[in-house]
């Protein structure tokens, strides 16, 4: 009876960069994502809550996804394996900065960053059975001041869509960083340590791809 898709995880997110990282460290996944017309989960609500710390608002929203998809999993009649999932905000002195809702609010944040440090965030949930996992990443990052024309410029690429604090470390965003003190990999949404310690807290041990 099978257990899982080829022994591996589903991977409940449409971040491309999720899946390049763990690809990177050779975790087999297969992609369990909400069909296009598919209700939204009235369980999973990405909204901060009212004075919610930043660290309480990822693990919940990463543990809220990994069961959402865990159900999802359930509903398709999939073979069964763990789900994981993340998700990472940006913290400004307790503020979350999640992503922009356009390139206005993208800029109000860029500029709010600017010259400053600030906290990533990124939790990773597991879930299997009625077991889920968590841990949180978080890694400090300080920007150099920024101009209002670099700010014009970075928006007008398109990099800062849809990413938490608008900018993405991997990117042209890596020219603002002055200091970077954690996990690099979380910054971008995945932190790989606390994923891989995850998965063999769950009790799965992943085929690694040999490279050799």
């Amino acid at each position: 009876m099978r257990t899982g898709p080829e022994r591996g995880i589903y991977l409940a997110s449409r971040s491309p960069r999720r899946r390049e990282l763990l690809a990177q460290i050779g975790v087999r996944f297969h992609l369990l994502l909400f069909r296009a017309l598919a209700p939204a989960d009235p369980e999973l609500d990405e909204a901060a809550l009212a004075g919610e710390a930043p660290r309480d608002y990822v693990a919940r929203v990463a543990r809220a996804k990994a069961e959402a998809g865990w159900r999802r999993m359930l509903r398709r009649n999939l073979p069964r394996a763990p789900v994981l999932a993340a998700d990472t905000t940006v913290a400004l002195e307790d503020r979350i900065l999640g992503k922009p809702a356009d390139r206005r609010e993208a800029a109000a944040m860029l500029g709010a960053l600017s010259g400053r440090r600030h906290e990533v965030l990124t939790a990773v949930a597991v879930t299997f059975d009625e077991r889920t996992e968590l841990a949180v990443s978080a890694s400090e990052v300080e920007f150099r001041p920024l101009t209002a024309d670099e700010i014009r410029d970075y928006l007008a690429s398109g990099e800062a869509d849809d990413k938490a604090g608008a900018y993405a470390i991997q990117g042209v965003a890596a020219r603002f960083v002055r200091e970077m003190r954690g996990s690099y990999s979380g910054v971008m949404g995945l932190p790989l340590y606390e994923t891989a310690q995850l998965l063999d807290r769950i009790g799965t041990r992943n085929e690694r791809r040999n490279s050799h």
